[in-house]
Formats: structure tokens, C-alpha cells, sequence
């Protein structure tokens, strides 16, 4: 049963699937009151708990207390609804890089009833447009630093109205700041509905084509109070640290829900390469990372040549399946776990993972407390042990895309199909095999092929061409792109590179084929369709 609303704006309510193509939603025995705003449970609450003097955000050269936070937030909160006429149930864009000023701005929205969207600062114009189009986005909220790109939206779209800097240094001289500065400190946030929808977590598919993912007040304590509770186990003692961007759910989950659902601490940096992130853990005595099985590669090498790590007590592998000689290698040289996991934007966190009692090389484990999984065939029956079939899990948080019709494909009686190929041990762990689609996962980032393929071909050296995943074993997987080339260029290095910063200044830098193959065709059906699945087995030869 779908609680009340206080939305207003009632724009995310009217675009929710049909109850009848939800997931089931065991309550796992989790409880909210009807009215709630997760914001207020993150800062204010954590005051009247006595944390206010914790230190709850640390970066960009200072720390701030949850006091201070809550106080920022508050501020924040009634500029957007005073100067900027935020209404409850309003879509608000944020873009920024991982920083204090971010989660300040995600959370102000939260407690003014607004529906927050996260992107990343990588993002281009046009791919900003999708998501202010698909959502209808009135505001954005962005970092000083980075705002041409949603100017340059603007100026185009049919939607947003205005761009709003934020200062994402320790400076607060940026236009929302400058307008915060005289505000009170006491804000009464918007009673929310435990039902209303918080947050729109996009993710693009096979075909580049935006999905919005809606996620109630609920659902964002919820995934504290399931895997950061029972799988993590959080103190107030813990510092939290990693790469993961706060515009992914896994990252926002990671680096702002869980420290502060739990009067923890949250340590951000922007660059998060790995010896940034060595720099940050020895700094500040980081005990929980999260970061992709690559950067935890460069962390034991930097191990054997003097960093001190010693303070972690959980490594977190993220992004992608961790290889098991990473998991041999970092247990063996730390003495303490790397815990794997998968989790989906869909679920808006992990779901199936090790734990801290039980834990071991090349599995993914065990469904998260609250949680169910199974591996399915097509028509939906449980596969034997040890056979290869599909993910289908379900449990207090699940997938309600934002008016799409791709509902009925993730969602199959009651079960979110994941799109991941699992099989399940005689044991009960579950193993990572495959996924199901043509995603491309390259160091934790997801890359729709097509996308790319249609950034290449808006080169004019560009006749045709398919892009893969392509096996690596420092990324996982690379993007890699297979051209044919338009008549009068020539296939060299020189023009490698140029299709490389192509794709760069086109959509996402993240998203550039760092393999490219000349060939003089690709390989097609007999109705033209070109088939990928014969360039992924010619990458396997």
C-alpha cells in the first residue's frame, strides 16, 4: 500500500509504474513512520542524538561537525525555498564532484521536499539534456568550477530555468552561498511521506536511453539499516573514504548515507586516484574504503613500498567483480577482509554480498539481511546449484523506473531481474558469471556501447562502426572500438588518438574506446545488423 504524499509538485508520483509491476517488498522488519524526511534523520536528528560535536564531513581542508552540517543544510534549505521557490516534489539537479558542499546541497534539497538528481561532473550538455528533459528539471544546483556545460544546456532546453552556482571549495563565495549567508540556522524541513519519492537515480542501458530510477525517503535509510548495519556493522568510529562518484547511488550510499545515518565520518576528495585515496586513508585513519578492484591493485603495491594502511578494517570492492588473486593478495598481505558485493541502481545498493564473518575468494556471497536472490531460467524457475541462469532478487528496496516500459523487463513476478548471469554453489554463495546485456563495465564504470558507437560516428573519418567490452586485466574491461573508415583518411596513430578526443569532447570522458581496430567490415546479419557477439569472441582468440 502506497503511503500519503506532501508533494505538491506531483510530477514523480503520477510517473510511478503501476503497483502491479512493482518487486515485492518484504519489510526485511525494517519500521518508518508515516511522515519522514531522510535528510532530517542524516543531521538534525543525528544533533538531538548527541553527535553534534562528531565530526561528520571532512574535505576540501576542513572538517564539519554534524552541528555544522545541520546547520548548513538548514540554511541551504530555506534559500532554495525563500529565493529559489523550491516547492515539495520539484526536481532539483545537482552537479558536482565528491565533496562537503555536495552532500551539503543534496541534502538542503531533501529537506525542502525537493526530488534530488545527482549527475557527474564528467557529464556533457548533451547528455545533461536527457536527464533535465526525462525528469523535467526546473532547477540545477552546480559547482562554480564546472558550470559551462549546464549553461550551455540551458540555453537549449525547454525545461531548466536556472543554474545556480554553488562554491565547491571551503570558500562559500558562490551565488547560493552568498544567498544562505544571512539565513537562519533552524529550517522546519518538509514532513515527507516515508512514500514520496527523494531521489531519481539515473542509469543508462543498452541503448544509451536514460533510465530513472525512484527511490523513496524510506529506501534511502533503508539501505543503511540492511547492509551497513549488518554487513559493515558502523560505529561512530568509523571514517569512510573511497572513489565511488556521490551522483551514483553506490557512491551517495557509501560516502554520505552510512557515515551519517550512523554518527560516523565521511572523508571526500574530488580526485580520487589511488594514491590520493593512500594519502587520504594514512591522513586521517580511514577504516572502511570503498574503491574498484584496480585501485586496491596500486594500494598493495604501495603497501610493499611503506604506506601504512593499517587502519582499515574493511576494504570494500566496488563497481566490478573482484578478482580472486586481488582477494588472495589483500587479505594475505593485510590480515583483513576485501568484502565483494553487487548491488544496482535499481535496488539503490548492495544486495548480495561477503561479510566480515564470511568472506572468501571469486564469490559474491550472500543475500544482505532482509534480502532474497535466486538464480532463474526464462520462465522464471529456479536453475539447479551450479548452473548459470539469471539474477532475480528482491527485499526492502526495488526498481520503479520513472514512467518506462522497461518496468516489465526488469521486473518479472515480484523478482527484480538484475540483468546479471549468477550461478549458485552447493553451499549457497552466489558467483558472478556474466552480464546479460551488451553493457560494457570498465573499472566500475557502466558504458552503453552505443553511445559511444554514436559518438564515433559523428567523426566524419567515420563510415560504420561497433564498440565492445573487451577483456583487460587492470579495468576489467576497456571500451573497444572496431571502425571503418570513410574514404580519404588513413588508419594510423594520429587519427587513434583524434577519434579518442573525439569521443571525449563529445559525451563523458570516462566513455573513450581506449582500443581501436581498423578493419575494412564488420561482421553483419543477412538483414544488416551487425553482430557484436562475433567481435567479443574474435577478443577472446
Amino acid at each position: 500500500m502506497l503511503g500519503p504524499s506532501v508533494h505538491v509538485d506531483t510530477f514523480t508520483r503520477d510517473r510511478l509504474p503501476p503497483l502491479d509491476t512493482w518487486p515485492a517488498m518484504p519489510g526485511a522488519g525494517l519500521a518508518y513512520p508515516e511522515y519522514m524526511n531522510a535528510a532530517v534523520e542524516l543531521t538534525d536528528r543525528m544533533v538531538e542524538r548527541g553527535f553534534g560535536d562528531h565530526v561528520a564531513l571532512i574535505g576540501n581542508g576542513r572538517r564539519r561537525t554534524y552541528k555544522e552540517l545541520s546547520d548548513w543544510t538548514n540554511r541551504l534549505a530555506r534559500t532554495l525555498v525563500e529565493n529559489y521557490g523550491v516547492k515539495p516534489g520539484n526536481r532539483v539537479l545537482i552537479r558536482s564532484a565528491n565533496n562537503p558542499a555536495m552532500v551539503a546541497c543534496w541534502l538542503a534539497a531533501t529537506k525542502a521536499g525537493a526530488v534530488v538528481v545527482n549527475t557527474m561532473p564528467m557529464l556533457r550538455a548533451g547528455e545533461l539534456a536527457k536527464v533535465i528533459d526525462k525528469a523535467e528539471i526546473k532547477l540545477a544546483l552546480c559547482d562554480t568550477r564546472i558550470l559551462d556545460e549546464l549553461v550551455a544546456c540551458a540555453k537549449e532546453s525547454q525545461f531548466l530555468e536556472a543554474v545556480v552556482g554553488f562554491d565547491g571549495t571551503a570558500n562559500h563565495d558562490a551565488e547560493l552561498d552568498r544567498a544562505a549567508l544571512d539565513k537562519p540556522v533552524n529550517f522546519e524541513a518538509v514532513k515527507t511521506g516515508r512514500d514520496d519519492v527523494a531521489l531519481l537515480g539515473f542509469t543508462s542501458g543498452t541503448t544509451g536511453v536514460p533510465k530513472a530510477t525512484m527511490h523513496f525517503h524510506r529506501d534511502i535509510l533503508a539501505i543503511a539499516d540492511t547492509y551497513a548495519k549488518n554487513v559493515l556493522r558502523v560505529t561512530p568510529d568509523d571514517i569512510f573514504v573511497g572513489s565511488p562518484p556521490l551522483a551514483f547511488t553506490f557512491g551517495l550510499g557509501g560516502l554520505a548515507v552510512f557515515p551519517l545515518r550512523f554518527g560516523a565520518t565521511a572523508t571526500l576528495i574530488e580526485t580520487a586516484t589511488p594514491p590520493n585515496l593512500i594519502g587520504l586513508i594514512e591522513a586521517y585513519k580511514a577504516t572502511i574504503c570503498f574503491t574498484a578492484p584496480t585501485a586496491y591493485r596500486a594500494m598493495l603495491a604501495a603497501m610493499n613500498e611503506g604506506a601504512d594502511l593499517s587502519s582499515l578494517r574493511i576494504a570494500v570492492s566496488a563497481g566490478e567483480t573482484l578478482p580472486a588473486p586481488v582477494y588472495e593478495a589483500w587479505t594475505k598481505r593485510t590480515g583483513k577482509p576485501i568484502l565483494d558485493g553487487i548491488g544496482s541502481t535499481e535496488m539503490l545498493h548492495v544486495f548480495i554480498s561477503n561479510t566480515l564473518d564470511d568472506h572468501g575468494p571469486g564469490r559474491t556471497g550472500r543475500p544482505v539481511p532482509g534480502f532474497e536472490a535466486k538464480v532463474v531460467d526464462a520462465a522464471m524457475h529456479e536453475v539447479p546449484r551450479g548452473t548459470v541462469g539469471r539474477l532475480a532478487v528482491r527485499g526492502p528496496t526495488g526498481c520503479r523506473y520513472l514512467a518506462d516500459k522497461r518496468q516489465a523487463e526488469y521486473v518479472k513476478d515480484g523478482w527484480n531481474i538484475t540483468g546479471d548471469a549468477f550461478f549458485q554453489d552447493e553451499a549457497g554463495y552466489f558467483h558472478f558469471a556474466a552480464r546479460n546485456d551488451d553493457m560494457i563495465v570498465s573499472a566500475g564504470y557502466n558504458i552503453a556501447g552505443p553511445e559511444v558507437e554514436a559518438a564515433l560516428l559523428a567523426h566524419a573519418a567515420v563510415s560504420e562502426c561497433a564498440v565492445i567490452g573487451a577483456p583487460d586485466e587492470e579495468r576489467g574491461q576497456i571500451v573497444e572500438a572496431y571502425v571503418v573508415l570513410a574514404s580519404g583518411h588513413e588508419a594510423d596513430a594520429l587519427l587513434v588518438r583524434e577519434l579518442q578526443e573525439h569521443v571525449k569532447a563529445t559525451i563523458a570522458p570516462y566513455k573513450y574506446p581506449r582500443s581501436v581496430r581498423f578493419v575494412d567490415a564488420l561482421p553483419k546479419t543477412s538483414t544488416g545488423k551487425i553482430q557484436r557477439f562475433a567481435l567479443r569472441e574474435a577478443t577472446r582468440v
